[in-house]
Parts: C-alpha cells; sequence; structure tokens
C-alpha cells in the first residue's frame, strides 16, 4: 500500500512513517498543504491520511481539492477536534474517515488497512496482487512466479507493484518514477530503465516469457498474458 501522510507535526510524521514502514507500507510525507495537494494529485496512493491544521491550505481544503480532481485516493483526517460538527465538517469535505488526537498506532493501522481493503480494488484480495503467475503478498511482502519465490530488493518490489497494480498499460517512465521514488527529486527518469533490467533479471526465469514489454517512445508495460 502507498500512503501520503500530510502532517505539519514534524515528530509525529517521523513516528507515524516508522509504524507504517514496519507494516511494508510505502510512505510520503509532506508539511503544509500546498505540497501535500501538488503530490496528492500524481493520483498514486492508496491513502492520504491528513492533518486538519496545516500551513497553508488546511486539511478540509486539501480534501476537496482531491475530490474535485475526481480522484479516488482513500482520505483518514486527523485532528484534535472532536466534536460532531467539526467531523461532520471534515467528512463532508471529502475524507472518508476521521480520527481524533491523540490516537493509539494500533488503531491508525486498523483504519489504514480498512480503507485500503474499500479503495483498492485493482487486487483479487486485499492481501495481494495477482498477475497471471506472479503474485505478490502484500502481508508477507513476499513475491513468487508460479511457485518459485523471487527475492526482491524494495526498489525492485516497488517497482513491480507499481506495474502490476497497472497490469496492461503503459506507463511512462515518469509515471513509473513518481510511483517508486515520488518524493525523491534527484532521481533521474534513467534509474527506471536499469531498475527495469534489474527486475528483468529476476522474472526471467526459465520457462516463463518476459512479462515486462518496452513500449518504443512509451515506457514499459506488464503484460499479463505474458506474466
Amino acid at each position: 500500500m502507498r500512503i501520503l501522510l500530510i502532517e505539519d507535526d514534524q515528530r509525529l510524521a517521523r513516528l507515524m512513517t516508522r509504524v507504517f514502514e514496519e507494516e511494508h507500507f510505502a510512505v510520503d510525507v509532506a508539511h503544509d498543504g500546498d505540497t501535500g495537494l501538488e503530490l496528492a494529485l500524481r493520483g498514486i496512493y492508496d491513502v492520504a491520511i491528513v492533518d486538519w491544521m496545516l500551513p497553508g491550505r488546511d486539511g478540509p481544503a486539501v480534501c476537496r481539492a482531491i475530490r474535485a480532481a475526481r480522484l479516488t485516493t482513500a482520505i483518514l483526517m486527523l485532528t484534535a477536534r472532536g466534536q460532531v460538527e467539526d467531523r461532520v465538517a471534515g467528512l463532508d469535505s471529502g475524507a472518508d474517515d476521521y480520527l481524533v488526537k491523540p490516537f493509539a498506532f494500533e488503531e491508525l493501522l486498523a483504519r489504514v488497512r480498512a480503507l485500503g481493503r474499500r479503495f483498492i480494488v485493482t487486487a483479487s484480495d486485499a492481501s495481494e496482487l495477482r498477475c497471471g503467475n506472479l503474485v505478490l503478498d502484500l502481508r508477507a511482502h513476499t513475491a513468487r512466479r508460479g511457485d518459485r519465490p523471487l527475492d526482491l530488493t524494495s526498489t525492485e518490489w516497488n517497482l513491480l507493484e507499481c506495474l502490476m497494480r497497472h497490469a496492461g498499460q503503459a506507463l511512462t517512465r515518469q509515471q513509473i518514477l513518481d510511483y517508486v521514488w515520488s518524493y525523491e527529486s534527484d532521481v533521474q527518469p534513467t534509474m527506471v530503465d536499469v531498475y527495469i533490467s534489474y527486475l528483468r533479471r529476476k522474472l526471467n526465469l526459465p520457462g516463463y516469457p518476459d512479462p515486462i514489454e518496452t513500449v518504443r517512445g512509451v515506457g514499459y508495460r506488464l503484460e499479463a498474458k505474458n506474466a
């Protein structure tokens, strides 16, 4: 699962990021509403966690902008405001769920998982992604092709996840870059080619065709019939 965390409390953001990464979620962080919205509009996140009080554009404004862009990203709003009218205002702005500070990290994780199950519709099951004989187990963080396990680095895992979530679609290098390295501004598009070659070596097992097609002038596509 890919999470966008928009939280101006940097200490809390670091703690939350650590908790999510321990669950093998990919996390990008923004500390103000304008930067957070810019990232959200890339359309690569499964869940956005948005604080109400943010520098610049506040949480409800970020939610409204995400919904105006017709993104399907699930939104969990965080706030110290616990009154009924505040919860209603947050949900009316476009949030799908609402969590009042202070909160237990166990409850935060449970709510994020629940939102992921509701909104990640590309997987046949919320716990895994399947494309042909390629399987990513999102809970165990394991990958296999048929009955053969794949030993992937974290970047190779994220790259394969990106391709599998968009199986059959031609993705540009920039789209892949945004998904896999979205908050690392110094990474060049040529890095996509490098990691595609790494991933191909691990996927091209004896008896299996290369599932990754190079789309001339565009980028790459995972072809389900070859997976």
